[in-house]
């Protein structure tokens, strides 16, 4: 028998962030390495304008989740997801909580701002937004386990748009569910890139006997050309929900 879930949509703004030095560093390329004193010294720069200027914003919803003929619906809404490697992902789940994040526009104005004046310090500082927008990302999971749990729940590990057999044309639907531009201001363009471009959607399961699959990098749409799958790493977008 499904359980009721205690939960509204939620929707946070100005959220103080702790980013990963050592995130930062693997998205740098450094893997276990140290950076020298400068690149240290411009890294801690770079993460303290983002925290003035970074708009930290989220919003979240859990739906209960029905099946039809290998598809995905969730009920009171006409969104339907199509792929068998989400309906793998969510085989397990009751109910699924479909997030988007972003640091709002300011930080990709400064990226943008820096690769003309100054590339070392936009390729740093892409890197700590980065960083930023994962921790972010960990934030709002972090939520909906709690959530998940007190109503004695799991939760899976976290699945976007691009992942798999999950395509990004599914962008506009997952921003108009969540009326994301109204609430935090998300929009997506016509090839069906979020902006502001340090921005994340993401859907969650929820259920009793959800499984936590652990994402392999090979299913990765950008995996031919990622440059830490051919150092032996990872984006980090492959990490289970539980460890």
């Amino acid at each position: 028998m499904t359980r009721h879930l205690e939960y509204n949509m939620i929707n946070k703004k100005d959220i103080d962030l702790v980013i990963d030095k050592n995130e930062v560093l693997r998205y740098l390329g450094y893997g276990k390495k140290e950076a020298d004193e400068i690149t240290d010294g411009i890294i801690d720069e770079c993460l303290e304008e983002i925290s003035e200027i970074a708009r930290t914003n989220f919003v979240y919803n859990i739906y209960e989740i029905k099946r039809e003929e290998g598809n995905i619906y969730f009920k009171n809404s006409k969104f339907k997801i199509e792929g068998k490697d989400i309906y793998k992902h969510l085989q397990n789940s009751e109910k699924c909580a479909i997030m988007a994040v972003t640091l709002g526009n300011e930080v990709d104005k400064r990226i943008r701002y820096y690769s003309k004046v100054n590339l070392t310090k936009s390729v740093i500082f892409d890197a700590c937004a980065t960083a930023g927008i994962e921790a972010l990302c960990d934030r709002v999971e972090s939520e909906v386990k709690k959530i998940a749990i007190n109503n004695g729940y799991n939760i899976t590990s976290r699945y976007s748009p691009g992942y798999g057999d999950l395509s990004i044309e599914i962008q506009p639907k997952i921003l108009n569910l969540l009326d994301a531009q109204k609430h935090i201001g998300l929009t997506v363009t016509d090839s069906y890139i979020l902006i502001p471009r340090k921005s994340v959607t993401a859907l969650i399961g929820i259920g009793e006997e959800v499984k936590v699959v652990k994402l392999s990098c090979k299913d990765c749409r950008l995996h031919d050309n990622c440059l830490f799958a051919k150092e032996g790493d990872s984006c980090g977008n492959t990490k289970t929900a539980r460890k």
